[in-house]
């Protein structure tokens, strides 16, 4: 059998037995409870397919967490390479962004929407905030780890900064750029998701937010599912554009045999 086919097939019993396993606590153990059997809640997913509310609040997530990480990308590759390029840059801003690494989007939610409101400018400031940090922090390590004796040849072929920058720091860098954005992305849906569970912002976290209010729980199992799926997309989506982008890199490029 091939193996991706029977990767497939084990992925597939897995879900399987996750799916069932979920039946028989809905309806056994905690029976009558918070839990929906797995039947009500696909039933309640397929009537969310069927409402126009659920595809707009779908486009509001995707849209703020697509946009908050693509201008995280941009800035934090602009400033990574800014700081890991100048060593007085570099020592001047490490202990800030040292301090600032392991604090999470959630704890400046109050602040964010004192400011912003319960706005989609709120959600996507906090996807940029949670997403840039990482980015600037895999690039000056990338940038700080190109090759000193590549550096030192292509200057001595009289390559200037800019093309050093773009043929030897870049391609350097890349391979840790690669890690962040891919860490970034799931990252990315999760924090406009938990912007609207906690902070009213617009999409799917409002959506949930209100299903748990109503105590509507099938409703809310089934957002569940869909973030589920929402977060396998985006996790595959980064890292088949990793791959994509990388395909030259050691650790990417197939190896051929006999």
């Amino acid at each position: 059998m091939n193996r991706n086919l029977r990767q497939l097939l084990v992925s597939a019993g897995g879900i399987a037995a996750a799916l069932a396993l979920w039946q028989f606590i809905a309806t056994g153990p905690m029976a009558g409870g918070p839990l929906p059997p797995v039947s009500a809640t696909l039933a309640e997913l397929a009537g969310l397919l069927a409402d126009g509310g659920f595809w707009t609040a779908l486009a509001d997530t995707l849209v703020i967490a697509l946009a908050g990480l693509a201008a995280a990308a941009v800035a934090g590759v602009v400033l990574g390479v800014l700081i890991g390029s100048f060593e007085p840059v570099r020592y001047a801003t490490l202990a800030v962004l040292e301090f600032l690494k392991p604090i999470p989007p959630i704890v400046i939610l109050p602040l964010v929407v004192l400011v912003f409101g319960p706005t989609t400018e709120m959600s996507w400031f906090l996807v940029f905030f949670g997403c840039v940090l990482p980015i600037i922090v895999q690039t000056v390590a990338g940038v700080h780890d190109a090759d000193p004796v590549t550096l030192d040849t292509a200057r001595s072929y009289g390559l200037g900064r800019t093309e050093i920058l773009a043929r030897v720091t870049l391609p350097s860098a890349m391979p840790f750029i690669g890690t962040a954005m891919r860490v970034s992305a799931p990252a990315a849906l999760v924090i406009t998701v938990v912007a609207g569970l906690l902070g009213g912002g617009p999409g799917l976290g409002r959506s949930i937010y209100q299903a748990q209010a109503g105590g509507d729980y099938p409703t809310l199992y089934a957002y569940v599912v869909v973030l589920g799926l929402l977060g396998l997309a985006f996790q595959g989506a980064s890292q088949l554009a990793e791959r994509r982008l990388l395909h030259w890199h050691a650790s990417y490029r197939e190896v051929l045999t006999p």
